[in-house]
């Protein structure tokens, strides 16, 4: 039987590229290779492509850049009748014919839009969201008038340019939402550049910082409760894995804490009632068909421990996959394990039709 061609594309030039080595680190190890013919592309920070035939554990801390033996320049090319990775060394440019790609990028260039477009351009079938729900998820502004038309409850939120008078929003801010509250750049992932202000200096220093990841700045409500995470998987017909719950020992689950804080607990399922189990699969169910999700999402919610009341937080149309992610973690207590994850994130890429 002729194996399925799978290009494997990770890192770019988000703040989130480290976390993009670390996932698709795991996700070449748990690709069957009996099943696929596997190709690697890496992206640099600065934004180069290359075909990578190296060692797949030196991509992980980066060290595959450095491996001039076994890197090639690469590109997709946008002919769609050609459909094609193009390869350039000194013999000339050879070319890899890819059933499908999986994009492990994380953030902007990756998880926003841009790479499906292209992808689209080339007529290479991929996995994850589409276009424009890439766009809408990545942007939590958006994301949010997209959830509330969809009827599901949420944090309330103030939205600030860069462009903005800042006293004017940070005077809207206070009245609206009041201290503490979430400053999150827009178009970020895995908390890069969120802050936590407790009054009108830390907001201030939490905007500025918020400001080098993004032109347009969410903040948010305080929402004291359990932080709960949902998987989603499927197309046209979704289906939603166990809810796992957040247990971070610092005051919020920041960067630090979901990557490098090996207190922070992951407890699956969370503990809240079947009842509250069941809403929120509901809500993620509907949060990922509101953006006309494709493939997977991980949708976070936060339910209060004052009573119980369910808000949603937001969504990742890529989430992480590292060996420690709730993502992959939650389809296997559901009885999915991440190999056999991959295999119908595969079947579902192929299958989609736009």
């Amino acid at each position: 039987m002729e194996k399925t061609k799978v290009c494997v594309i990770f890192g770019g030039q988000s703040p989130e590229h480290e976390i993009s080595r670390k996932s698709v680190t795991s996700v070449i190890n748990n690709l069957n290779k009996d099943k696929y013919d596997i190709s690697v592309i890496g992206i640099t920070k600065d934004g180069e492509w290359f075909l990578y035939t190296g060692d797949v554990k030196n991509i992980k801390g980066g060290e595959w850049e450095q491996d001039t033996k076994n890197k090639k320049k690469a590109i997709i090319s946008p002919d769609a009748k050609d459909r094609a990775v193009l390869v350039f060394d000194e013999n000339g440019i050879s070319k890899i014919h890819p059933d499908i790609v999986f994009p492990v990028l994380h953030g902007e260039y990756g998880e926003d839009g841009t790479i499906q477009g292209l992808l689209e351009l080339a007529n290479i079938k991929y996995v994850g969201m589409g276009v424009l729900a890439s766009g809408n998820g990545m942007d939590k502004a958006y994301s949010k008038i997209v959830f509330a038309s969809a009827g599901i409850p949420q944090a309330d939120w103030v939205v600030v340019k860069t462009s903005d008078n800042r006293d004017q929003r940070i005077k809207e801010i206070e009245e609206k939402l009041g201290y503490p509250c979430f400053v999150k750049p827009c178009n970020t992932g895995s908390s890069v550049g969120v802050g936590k202000a407790h009054n009108r200096e830390e907001l201030v220093a939490a905007l500025e910082n918020a400001a080098k990841y993004d032109r347009k700045i969410l903040v948010e409500e305080n929402i004291d409760g359990h932080e709960v995470e949902c998987s989603v998987l499927g197309n046209e017909n979704p289906a939603a894995a166990v809810v796992g719950e957040i247990v971070p020992t610092v005051e919020f689950y920041d960067f630090d804490a979901k990557y490098n804080d090996a207190s922070t607990k992951l407890q699956i399922p969370a503990d809240i009632d079947s009842e509250t189990t069941k809403k929120i699969q509901e809500y993620a169910i509907r949060a990922f068909k509101a953006l006309d999700g494709m493939g997977l999402s991980r949708v976070d919610f936060f339910v209060k421990y004052e009573d119980g009341s369910i808000v949603l937080n937001e969504i990742n149309t890529m989430p992480g996959f590292t060996d420690i992610s709730m993502y992959p973690k939650l389809w296997d207590a559901a009885g999915l394990g991440y190999s056999d994850l991959l295999d119908k994130l595969i079947e579902l890429g192929l299958e989609r039709v736009k």
